[in-house]
């Protein structure tokens, strides 16, 4: 079995990646994590290029993407909450799974699927979307995990005196940004236990189909016929 664990967050290291590199400890099997932050991956453009060999045109970092998401046997997608819906690079990563969505989907339709959302305040619209896209492409959602992460704003230099932004929003005015009110996963016990039972629901999961022979024999394919909060 081989899981990939895939954060959308484009702030490397923070919350999202966090919490996603929980769920893939867990699991004790082979997995691979992929930041997308700094990638350069544009949303579907509804040119049906991928309609007779399921593999999309666009030429951007998704195609590098695009074998390790058919190899793998079960997918963590993370994403943090912007503007109270799922952020753009990980919004446009997902509209890419449209070129697996032909004749009947089977190039990823069938695998296992994690969601993992982030907030500042309301983490469920991420892995709300998530879930969606799951739905969509025909992967089995077994579970979302949850968190708070630290808004932009306590890194930007005005978060204390803008009133437009997360901590005054969140904390109230006249709050000075301090290393207890910044939220950090570590303190966040209930999420992290989570993620780690959802890790290994998903090595059990994976291992009673491959016990049963399906993950051997299931195609991977027509080639074989994780703005603000991150």
């Amino acid at each position: 079995m081989k899981i990939l664990g895939i954060s959308g967050s484009p702030r490397p290291g923070k919350t999202t990646d966090q919490l996603v590199r929980e769920v893939l400890r867990a699991t004790d099997a082979p997995v691979e994590f992929v930041s997308l932050a700094g990638m350069r991956i544009g949303p579907c453009t509804g040119c049906l290029g991928c309609v007779n060999d399921n593999i999309c045109k666009v030429k951007d970092d998704m195609a590098a993407l695009r074998e390790k998401i058919v190899a793998a046997d079960a997918l963590v997608i993370g994403a943090p909450n912007y503007f109270d819906m799922l952020n753009g690079l990980s919004h446009s990563f997902l509209e890419r799974f449209y070129q697996f969505r032909h004749r009947e989907g089977g190039v990823v339709s069938g695998k296992l699927g994690v969601a993992v959302g982030v907030g500042g305040g309301a983490p469920e619209p991420a892995a709300r979307a998530i879930e969606k896209f799951f739905e969509f492409n025909q992967l089995e959602c077994i579970g979302r995990v949850l968190a708070i992460g630290p808004a932009s704003c306590f890194d930007c230099g005005y978060g204390e005196n803008c009133t437009v932004g997360a901590i005054h929003h969140f904390y109230g005015p006249g709050t000075k940004i301090t290393e207890e009110i910044t939220p950090r996963l570590a303190r966040q016990p209930q999420a992290v236990d989570q993620a780690r039972d959802l890790g290994r629901t998903l090595r059990q999961r994976l291992s009673g189909v491959s016990r049963q022979g399906h993950l051997e024999t299931a195609p991977k394919g027509k080639d074989a016929d994780d703005a603000t909060n991150s």
